[in-house]
């Protein structure tokens, strides 16, 4: 659903791999536009994978703050400089 989302608005979608994984980064002409990893429910077993893949892309691209879409959860995160908002996937498909 969150890719349908982001395929309506935006061309220039893709996935970021390096030594941790961005789910979707959306660039226009090489700048990043957003970051947005997704995943059910952030827990202890899977917070550190996560935001590190937000916060990598967001490094790859010089760009301070990124999304992790889940099904019910919010927060705001923080790491090496960067801001990754939680937020849960009815408020994200509704912006």
């Amino acid at each position: 659903m969150v890719y349908l989302h982001l395929r309506q608005k935006y061309r220039e979608i893709y996935y970021f791999a390096e030594k941790n994984e961005c789910d979707f980064v959306i660039t226009n002409n090489g700048k990043l536009v957003k970051a947005v990893q997704v995943c059910f429910e952030l827990n202890l077993d899977n917070i550190n994978r996560e935001l590190d893949g937000v916060v990598e892309a967001l490094t790859f691209f010089n760009a301070d703050e990124g999304f992790i879409v889940t099904l019910d959860q919010t927060d705001r995160l923080e790491k090496n400089g960067k801001v990754v908002n939680v937020v849960t996937a009815h408020q994200y498909l509704s912006s």
